[in-house]
């Protein structure tokens, strides 16, 4: 049986880590070993923070619609309870946007909210 060499599958394998790693500072964009150590830990934090950044931007909205709520007299979570009580059925992200863009048609929720408060 002919023995195998492995050339070109190992120099594509290389040629790949090496282009993944473009930029990364020092031998860790340079040389394979470091790059391909380097190039995991990336993919670690990637995937991590993927799921992270959907948890800053609900912290962040919720600050923002927080914001706009007190403005006009009223706490978070009462907002909130006053929201699903009137049956308006609006994310987050939406009432966030509205309190930054629209401050207007955010009263209005705002006043259906302590309407049903009420």
């Amino acid at each position: 049986m002919a023995r195998v060499k492995r050339g070109v599958t190992a120099h594509a394998k290389h040629k790949k880590v090496l282009k993944a790693s473009k930029g990364f500072v020092g031998r860790s964009s340079k040389a394979f070993r470091p790059a391909l150590e380097r190039l995991e830990k990336a993919m670690q934090y990637a995937y991590r923070d993927r799921r992270n950044k959907k948890r800053d931007f609900r912290g962040l909205w919720i600050q923002r619609i927080n914001a706009g709520a007190r403005e006009l007299g009223l706490t978070y979570s009462k907002l909130m309870s006053g929201i699903k009580r009137a049956g308006i059925e609006m994310d987050r992200k939406v009432l966030a946007d509205l309190a930054a863009n629209d401050p207007a048609g955010f009263r209005n929720v705002v006043e259906k909210a302590k309407a049903a408060l009420a």
